[in-house]
C-alpha cells in the first residue's frame, strides 16, 4: 500500500491537526509518516503526545535479566541465543544455580527480575513453575517479570493446561507480569518467512488478553528491520491498539530493531538510526492508548536512546546487569547500565529521571 501524495505538506498538516485534537491516526496516516522524510516534524508531533502524557519525565527501573536455559525447540531465523540440547554452549540451570548467580550480582535496590529463555521441551512445566517459586521465596520484594506470551503458549502445549490455568499457576508461584517478547511482527506472512514456529499472532494476543483479564499488566514489543513491510509494522501496532482498547492491560510498547548475526557485521546489516528514531516516534503517535514507549538501549545504543526522548520515548528501560539475547547476536551496546549512568543519560537530554518499579509507580525523582 502506498500513500504518496502530491501535497505532502498539506498531508502532514492534516495529521498534525489530528494529533493536536487527540484524534486517532489511521493505517494511511501511519504509512504516510513512514514514507515521509520530514523526521523532525514527526519527532515534534511524537514529543507533543508524550509530553501530554508524561510531562518531562523519563522512567527507568533497577532490574536484572535472568536466563534459566537457552535450549529451545524453535528455530526462528533471527535468533542467535537458542541452542539444541547437547549443542556446544547449551545450558539449563537449576533453581539453586540461578540463585547462586543472583546472589553474586544482586544489590538491595534491584526491584525486578526479567526472565527470558528458550522453549526447552526436555523439561516439564513444573520446572518453570519451581524456578519462579524458589526465586520469589528468596527475594519476596522483587517483582518477577517472566515468560513471553510465546512461552505461555509453549507451557500450555507441554502441560495440557489452558492459557488461563498456566498463568494462574505461575501467578500463584510468584509471577507478576509478562515481558513483551515473542510478538516479533504480528502477521502470518512474516512469521512463515522468518520461520517463527512459536505462537501465532492470534495466540500471542490471546495470551495477553487472558493475562489482562486475570488482572495482570503486561508489556508489548515489535521486532523490526528485516523482511516486514511498513504496512505490517503499522498493522502490528493497530492490533496492539485494538487489544489495549479492549483490556487496557499493556504498560509499555518496546520497538526493538533486529540485530545482525555478529558484532563484526557491517553497517549495511544494521537498521539505520533514521528508521529507529522514526519507528519510536510513529509508535508514540499510533499507540495513543499506551502510556509509555520504551527506547531499548541494548538494541539502539545509548546515544540514540538519549536522542529518542525528544521523539516520543518516555522509558529508558533499566540497569539489566548482563543482557544475553541481543548480545548473542551483534548488539554493540553495553550489556547493562548503572543507575548513575541512566540518570546521566536522561538528564543529558534535558529530561527528569524517574526511578520506577515495574508498574511505573515512582520510587525517586532525580
Amino acid at each position: 500500500m502506498s500513500v504518496i501524495t502530491t501535497d505532502p505538506i498539506k498531508r502532514m498538516a492534516e495529521i498534525a491537526e489530528k494529533v493536536e485534537n487527540g484524534q486517532r491516526l489511521s493505517m494511511e496516516d501511519g504509512l504516510f509518516l513512514y514514507e515521509s522524510d520530514d523526521l523532525l516534524t514527526i519527532g515534534q508531533l511524537a514529543n507533543k503526545v508524550n509530553t501530554r502524557l508524561n510531562g518531562n519525565k523519563v522512567y527507568f527501573v533497577q532490574n536484572m535479566s535472568l536466563y534459566f536455559t537457552n535450549v529451545c525447540e524453535e528455530h526462528c531465523a533471527f535468533c542467535h541465543f537458542r541452542r539444541d540440547e547437547g549443542e556446544e554452549g547449551s545450558y539449563t540451570l537449576t533453581p539453586s544455580q540461578m540463585l547462586d548467580y543472583v546472589a553474586e550480582n544482586f544489590n538491595p535496590e534491584i526491584r525486578e527480575f526479567h526472565i527470558s529463555q528458550g522453549h526447552n521441551p526436555h523439561l516439564p512445566f513444573e520446572y518453570y513453575v519451581d524456578c519462579i517459586r524458589q526465586l520469589k521465596a528468596a527475594y519476596p520484594d522483587v517483582t518477577i517479570k517472566a515468560h513471553t506470551a510465546a512461552e505461555i503458549e509453549f507451557f500450555s502445549r507441554i502441560s495440557g493446561l489452558s492459557y488461563r490455568d498456566v498463568l494462574k499457576t505461575l501467578m500463584d508461584a510468584g509471577l507478576s507480569t509478562l515481558p513483551g517478547g515473542g510478538a516479533e511482527i504480528l502477521t502470518e506472512r512474516y512469521r512463515t518467512k522468518m520461520n517463527v514456529e512459536k505462537a501465532s499472532s492470534e495466540e500471542w494476543l490471546d495470551v495477553h488478553r487472558n493475562a489482562h483479564l486475570l488482572g495482570m499488566k503486561t508489556h508489548a514489543t515489535m521486532l523490526y528491520g528485516s523482511i516486514e513491510t511498513k504496512e505490517e509494522r503499522i498493522r502490528h501496532m493497530m492490533l496492539l491498539r485494538e487489544l489495549q482498547d479492549e483490556t487496557n492491560g499493556f504498560l509499555v510498547f518496546i520497538p526493538n530493531s533486529i540485530q545482525p548475526a555478529s558484532k563484526n557485521a557491517g553497517l549495511k546489516r544494521r537498521v539505520p538510526a533514521w528508521d529507529e528514531l522514526k519507528t519510536i516516534a510513529i509508535s508514540r503517535l499510533m499507540l495513543d492508548n499506551f502510556p509509555h514507549i520504551k527506547a531499548y538501549f541494548i538494541n539502539i545504543g545509548v546515544k540514540l536512546t538519549q536522542l529518542s526522548f525528544a521523539f516520543g520515548a518516555s522509558d529508558a528501560h533499566g540497569t539489566i546487569v548482563k543482557e544475553k539475547i541481543s548480545h548473542a547476536a551483534g548488539a554493540l551496546s553495553p550489556e547493562g547500565l548503572t543507575r548513575d549512568e541512566l540518570v546521566w543519560l536522561i538528564q543529558g537530554a534535558g529530561r527528569v529521571p524517574v526511578e520506577r518499579d515495574t508498574f511505573y509507580n515512582e520510587i525517586k525523582v532525580y
